[in-house]
This record gives C-alpha cells, sequence and structure tokens, in this order.
C-alpha cells in the first residue's frame, strides 16, 4: 500500500494457503482492507508471511520476514548469467508459429468471411481442414458449406470427428466435379456419404455408383417429351407464357433421370421444347 500521490511501495507481505483463483481474490481484497486500516490509524506494516484461512476469508501472521535475504533477493550463487545474442533472440522469434489470434485474423480476411461464418467454423474446429481444403483448390466459401453443413452432420450422425470422415484435399476434389458440372449438389452429397464409407476418391465413387450428370440432350429431350405428352395442360400453360409451370415438369424429368440432370439445362430445354 502507498499513499496517494506517492511513488514509493509501501512493505509487503506474503500470503501462503492460497488454493484458487477465487481465494487469491478474497486474500488479496482483506489485505488491502486490514493494511488501509492500520495504516489509516498511524500503524506500520509488518513484513511477514501470513497464512490464507478459507473458511473465515481472513489471514493471521506467520513467520516475519524482516530482511530481504530472507526473500532471497540476491543473485542465485549457483546460475550463470545467461546472455543471449540478438541473433539468436531474432532466429527463435523467427522459428515461432504463427500466434493463433493472429492466424485467426488472417484467415478471416483471406477468405471473406462473416463474423458469424469465421465463428461456426471456429466452433466447429475445423478451420484447419477449411484451410487444408482451401490450399487443395476449393473456395473458402465452398470448403466452408462442406466442412460446416454436410460434415458435420455426418460426423454427428456417425458419433466421429468431423476431421476424421475424409481428407481435405478429397473433399476440394469433390467440389472440383461439382464446379465442372459432372455432380449436382444432391449427387455430391451421395458420393460424400461414399467417401466417409471408405469407397474411395470422388471419381472412383461416381464411376462405381454411376452417379454422374446425364449431359445427353437426347436422352434429356426424351425424359421431357414424355413429361410433356403425360401433363398436357402443363405444356398449355408454359405456351400461354407461364413459364413457372415448367417446375413441375422438370420434377418428372428429375424423377426419371434419378436426379442425375442438371435442372437449370431440363429447364431450358423444356422452354425450347414448348416454344416449337
Amino acid at each position: 500500500m502507498r499513499p496517494r500521490g506517492q511513488t514509493k511501495l509501501g512493505t509487503r507481505t506474503e500470503t501462503k494457503n492460497v488454493n484458487s483463483m477465487r481465494s487469491v481474490e478474497r486474500a488479496v481484497r482483506y489485505e488491502i482492507q486490514r493494511q488501509a486500516a492500520i495504516l489509516a490509524a498511524g500503524g506500520t506494516i509488518t513484513q511477514e508471511t501470513r497464512h490464507w484461512h478459507e473458511d473465515t476469508g481472513v489471514t493471521s501472521p506467520g513467520r516475519p520476514k524482516s530482511d530481504a535475504d530472507d526473500y532471497r533477493y540476491f543473485p542465485e550463487p549457483d546460475l550463470l548469467p545467461v546472455v543471449p545474442s540478438r541473433e539468436l533472440v531474432e532466429q527463435l522469434r523467427a522459428a515461432l508459429p504463427e500466434p493463433p489470434a493472429v492466424r485467426r485474423r488472417r484467415l478471416k480476411t483471406e477468405w471473406g468471411f462473416t463474423d458469424l461464418e469465421f465463428q461456426d467454423a471456429a466452433n466447429g474446429g475445423v478451420l484447419v481442414e477449411i484451410e487444408q481444403t482451401v490450399a487443395a483448390g476449393a473456395t473458402p466459401a465452398a470448403a466452408r458449406k462442406w466442412w460446416t453443413g454436410e460434415l458435420a452432420r455426418l460426423a454427428n450422425d456417425t458419433g466421429r470427428e468431423t476431421s476424421e470422415l475424409v481428407e481435405p484435399a478429397a473433399v476440394a476434389e469433390l467440389q472440383k466435379l461439382v464446379d465442372a458440372g459432372t455432380l449436382t449438389d444432391k449427387l455430391a452429397r451421395q458420393v460424400l456419404e461414399g467417401m466417409v464409407a471408405g469407397e474411395g476418391t470422388p471419381q472412383e465413387i461416381v464411376d462405381a455408383r454411376g452417379l454422374a450428370v446425364v449431359s445427353d440432350d437426347g436422352s434429356l429431350i426424351a425424359a421431357i417429351d414424355e413429361a410433356l405428352a403425360a401433363q398436357p395442360d402443363v405444356l398449355a400453360k408454359i405456351r400461354d407464357g407461364k413459364v413457372q409451370a415448367a417446375g413441375a415438369i422438370i420434377g418428372a424429368v428429375m424423377k426419371a433421370m434419378r436426379g442425375q440432370a442438371d435442372a437449370a439445362r431440363v429447364r431450358e430445354l423444356i422452354l425450347e421444347r414448348a416454344a416449337g
């Protein structure tokens, strides 16, 4: 303790038997009040070791330590001074990993995530997996979608850690198939389930299950014509300019193609057939 406005600290005490952070706070508060009362009354503080009593919330005198030597305020004779060179200090500093807080700020900026998006990824414990997936070629948005969405769901269903399900590079390969139009999102989820089950790489699963998007317009047109013939009233609505009615035909075609069609391409072909 010291009077307000002075720079020299008063006499210290040492408190032992403090076994929790809460007790540290209680002991410090008690000592502040005890010492302040003594000084206010004109007394002096004894430099000593005091004992903390958890049950009563007070300290009691222990062993006085009137001399600095009691506190071992002198150099240790058995230890030589260590004076590292500036070069060594810089070398050690350069070898340190990126601080976690700095890394999080950098990744959030590089990925362009909102606070909520980044927090979801951090809370899911998949920042490393997203980073590695991006490094393998996926966009940050796509990587986040897989790791915080479908993979998180599969991890919850199987009782496993998300990071144990698949390799980040495999997720990036799966996304490349989606970007190339080989898979729709729905088909990609089926492939992902196969990946988690250990059926192979994304391409191997696509080939084995026959999940690739049907890109042959001939097959799509055949399915469209069949659906239009079965629903002539829908065809009439489309020709009357009610293009939203095409949704019913798209649904029928997607069902006929077992979901292996590009809905956008199917819609284009439907409007072309209706116009013809």
